[in-house]
């Protein structure tokens, strides 16, 4: 199967794109850059030059391949020091959207696998995604499932924070503002749950989901249901060697910006329907706090610091 990847360059796609060519796919990765066009040849795919502004680039790989899978989108936003961050937001989601149409326009009548990325919205698979103005504006799932009536096997796969020790979804930007604020804080009691997944347990799912998913079907990359905002702000602290403090509700957005949202909500969800059906089993051992505890970024500021 040709296989046109978006974010091919990424954290999570370059390890996606290196598990389809070895399950014997071909790759045609999108790049926006000469380095990442180089990264992608080393690893055996082939490039499309363009970023989601392309629609019609967009448009053209999907034409030419057997499937897509899409994981692209613009992080310009995520800063602990944006002030324009939920404004940046809604344009990336705005853009997202866009490419997600183009892609599902070239796709339409085909049948062929689309699967789209989004976040662990709901608990469970068979949820669909919580939507209205309390709620963030990405509407990657919504948009995807709608070609699925248009003769596209058009998958979502909801993604909760994936780690290794260099990275921890949006525990890295967390990271950041404690290392600028001095301080890891988390909101009230601390109870709220993320859901976690190792990175290296992600590829085989994005494999298994675009050979064996189901059209409308929501699959989760989870393998830790819900880790607590207190435990993490726990770990940041002990890696930074830092206060560990909680904010009430109403002071959460005075430290911690336009991300307040994301730092109070409790969204833990559930990968036992995704793996019962598509058989995926995550087998790495290393859980998101030992890799936050192991984590890259606590050396690399203690060796900028002399400490």
């Amino acid at each position: 199967m040709r296989v046109f990847v978006t974010g091919a360059t990424g954290f999570i796609g370059s390890t996606i794109v290196d598990e389809l060519i070895h399950a014997g796919h071909k790759v045609l990765g999108l790049s926006r850059s000469d380095a990442g066009a180089k990264a992608l040849a080393a690893a055996g795919a082939e490039v499309q030059r363009g970023d989601l502004a392309d629609l019609g680039g967009l448009q053209s790989a999907a034409a030419a391949s057997d499937g897509v899978i899409h994981l692209a989108f613009n992080h310009d936003f995520f800063s602990p020091t944006a002030t324009d961050g939920f404004a940046s937001f809604t344009a990336s989601c705005e853009a997202d959207r866009r490419a997600i149409e183009a892609m599902g326009d070239a796709l339409a009548g085909s049948n062929r696998p689309f699967i789209v990325t989004g976040g662990t919205a709901a608990p469970t698979e068979d949820e669909p995604a919580a939507s209205g103005p309390n709620r963030p504006p990405r509407v990657s799932e919504q948009t995807a499932l709608a070609f699925v009536p248009r003769g596209v096997r058009a998958m979502v796969m909801r993604l909760p924070q994936v780690h290794d020790r260099e990275k921890h979804g949006l525990v890295t930007w967390l990271i950041s503002l404690a290392r600028d604020k001095k301080v890891s804080a988390y909101v009230g009691e601390g109870k709220n749950r993320w859901p976690a997944v190792h990175l290296r347990d992600v590829a085989p799912l994005y494999r298994l989901a675009l050979e064996q998913g189901t059209a409308g079907a929501r699959y989760h990359a989870v393998a830790e249901e819900g880790v607590t905002a207190r435990d993490i702000a726990e770990a940041i602290g002990r890696g930074f060697k830092i206060p560990v403090v909680s904010k009430h509700p109403e002071e959460a957005a005075a430290h911690f910006g336009w991300m307040a949202f994301f730092a109070g909500v409790d969204m833990p969800a559930s990968s036992l329907l995704t793996q019962q059906r598509l058989g995926w089993h995550p087998t790495e051992k290393t859980t998101m706090i030992e890799d936050i505890d192991n984590a890259t970024a606590f050396a690399a500021v203690a060796a900028q610091s002399g400490r």
